[in-house]
């Protein structure tokens, strides 16, 4: 189905409930509904089931099921299929943007991106898995070697609340295009975005191919992880659930994809365009609604233009505005729900309590109409490297600012924390940024311009932030095993071991 018409929140049309989507179809949860509500507005959107080890167990025999048929597909068929799910999400994007919009609190305009990011994974992964099967083949003494590519199985993927459409996109086309079937537990504070792409995918993919059970983490997600018949696991999510995923993972012998958190560094040369700068900076710590591992909320500023530099970050953070998510001029809007609202502010207070000095910001923001809504200012807090402020994972619009003076000295700061997923430079000497981006401890960094992602650039973390990568053709050997067969001519003649 393909959405027509101008969307608004008010002809959006949520279904009433959706329950698990198992073999093509939306079934009754084993354990009943949760409300999905309006992150601004406290509004009941839907009901979404809440899945237990019953659906679960349902998924998983779906999805075992249909793995040798989807498995025996040939590639070209697959990429042809992920090319129609493109096309798919592409046609559908409008509705399924405000649907995200109204579920998680963010603005709407950042959805472009999002939709755009997720869209392009499916064709990218179309076109990907035609070359990835360019195994080994070469003659050997009296016989032939053989390489090839084989898909895993049934994967069990958990993902996030705070993009959600990116998550699922990063998941499943990579899984779909090695071969695999899917179980995918979305998140319950968001998903209702990703159950209608489901529904859609329903229409396209062979039964039991793409099955989505939401539920809670410690019901539905624990009950995925040990499922006794899964063959993968990918998560992305919290350095403490991954944790968790991992373990399960090593005790069972599993494969295992992490994706977890992050603490950015964004260095600031004194060579700059300052406005340029600032308003690379604001994007990097703001986007997102904050809620995001890979912002770039530790701001390391060198010490010549610290002053100025932070003088119009201040300014700048002024005249961002806040207001109803679904308003394309929103740039900043509602925190996900109460329990990360109030953690996001606890964290200012702590801030405080450990001597950082909050510039700007720190403060709940009412707009009319959207009371229930955590609106946060944008928030710029002069802070030590040392601090929890600055080295732990905050989830909100805030960044800290610390300055820097030598090179040595500001990249052990720069990868001084648990992290290191992401990670961004500002300088016109391209030559000194690439000399320190060699010394950073991130998977992704970006020079010049804050989230920068390219086409087929691995995406993943060091240290804390996990293990694996997405976004790039890496992620097809991490839904894939690799086999040799060497076939002799002839058997060896008598006598040959004596």
């Amino acid at each position: 189905m393909e959405a027509t018409g101008k969307i608004s929140p008010a002809n959006v049309g949520f279904e009433k409930q959706y329950g698990p989507l198992i073999n093509g179809e939306m079934t009754k949860p084993a354990n009943g509904y949760i409300d999905s509500v309006n992150a601004a507005t406290g509004e009941v959107l839907a009901q979404i089931g809440r899945g237990g080890e019953e659906d679960i167990d349902r998924a998983v025999k779906a999805a075992r099921t249909a793995f040798t048929g989807w498995a025996d597909t040939s590639i070209e068929a697959r990429s042809a299929l992920l090319n129609k799910i493109a096309d798919i999400l592409e046609n559908n994007q409008e509705r399924l943007k405000m649907m995200e919009c109204m579920d998680t609190g963010r603005a709407l305009h950042e959805f472009d991106l999002d939709y755009q990011l997720a869209i392009y994974q499916f064709r990218y992964f179309a076109g990907a898995v035609l070359t990835h099967y360019e195994g080994e083949s070469r003659p050997v003494d009296n016989g032939y070697l053989m390489t090839k590519k084989e898909p895993l199985g049934v994967c069990a993927q958990i993902i996030p609340w705070n993009v959600p459409m990116i998550m699922t996109a990063f998941k499943l086309a990579p899984a779909l295009a090695a071969g695999n079937t899917v179980v995918l537990k979305p998140a319950e504070d968001a998903c209702l975005s990703v159950i209608e792409f489901g529904k859609l995918l329903s229409d396209v993919l062979p039964k039991g191919v793409v099955n989505m059970v939401p539920g809670y983490g410690t019901e539905a997600g624990q009950a995925l992880i040990d499922h006794p018949d899964v063959d993968k696991l990918a998560f992305t999510g919290s350095v403490g659930v991954g944790r968790l995923v991992g373990k399960t993972a090593g005790e069972r012998i599993l494969p295992v994809t992490l994706e977890l958190g992050g603490k950015a560094p964004h260095i600031v040369f004194p060579d700059v365009d300052i406005d340029s700068a600032v308003e690379n900076a604001t994007l990097g710590y703001t986007f997102f609604n904050g809620e995001s591992c890979i912002l770039g909320t530790r701001l390391l500023v060198h010490d010549d233009i610290y002053d100025e530099f932070v003088e119009k970050l201040i300014e700048r953070a002024k005249q961002i505005k806040i207001g109803p998510p679904t308003d394309r001029s929103t740039r900043l809007a509602s925190i996900i729900n109460e329990k990360q609202g109030e953690r996001v502010l606890n964290y200012f207070d702590i801030a405080k309590e450990e001597g950082a000095n909050i510039l700007y910001g720190g403060n709940r923001v009412t707009v009319p109409g959207h009371e229930h809504g955590y609106f946060i200012e944008p928030t710029i807090i002069e802070a030590e490297p040392n601090m929890r402020i600055a080295q732990e994972e905050i989830f909100g619009p805030a960044a800290t600012v610390t300055r820097w003076s030598e090179v040595e000295e500001m990249i052990q700061e720069a990868n001084d924390v648990e992290y290191g997923l992401a990670a961004g430079l500002m300088t016109e000497d391209l030559e000194s940024a690439l000399d320190v981006a060699n010394k950073l401890d991130a998977g992704s960094i970006w020079i010049n311009s804050y989230f920068n992602f390219q086409s087929g650039a691995p995406f993943g973390g060091y240290k804390n932030s996990g293990v694996g990568r997405e976004y790039s053709k890496e992620a097809l050997d991490e839904y894939s095993q690799s086999k040799s067969i060497v076939a002799g001519f002839k058997l060896p003649p008598p006598g040959t071991f004596l």
